[in-house]
């Protein structure tokens, strides 16, 4: 199975496959496209939360210390709080760690952050409809195969 993917060949390759090879290779393909998509879907979620976090960063900004505040503690939970500063914030750089820095490194960092996962998420679209490309061709030949030996019985 490995070579004629890694090549990106034609069909050639999938046409003197057997019936048990293609099936085997749409699987896989298919496999590979819903694990791809769900990637996807993730890097999006993220995405979207770094652009709320980057416009939450700018709106702060402004905001004059002494200022009241609601603070999420959890998506439907927001506590009052005063504002005291608003030049540092303390940056989630995953597993735990945050950070703090200054509102404008904080904004700088949620745009390299969305910048780097928007460049990932068009190198997986790529994959992914090369990964569906391949299952579709794998598909239609599984399926002229099967008619052939259908109609040969």
């Amino acid at each position: 199975m490995g070579s004629w993917l890694k090549s990106g060949s034609s069909s050639m390759g999938l046409e003197r496959m057997s019936v048990e090879q293609l099936k085997a290779v749409k699987e896989q393909a298919d496999l590979e496209v819903n694990l791809l998509q769900d990637s996807l879907n993730n890097i999006r979620t993220a995405t979207a939360r770094l652009e709320v976090a980057s416009s939450a960063l700018h709106d702060l900004s402004r905001r004059p210390p002494g200022n009241h505040i609601l603070v999420p503690l959890t998506a439907s939970l927001y506590v009052p709080a005063t504002l005291h500063h608003s030049q540092y914030v303390l940056v989630d750089v995953g597993t735990g760690y945050f950070i703090e820095k200054t509102v404008d490194q904080g904004k700088d960092y949620c745009e390299r952050k969305i910048n780097l996962l928007k460049s990932n998420f068009d190198q997986l679209v790529d994959v992914a409809s090369k990964k569906k490309n391949v299952a579709d061709e794998a598909g239609i030949i599984l399926q002229a195969k099967l008619k052939q030996l259908a109609s040969s019985s």
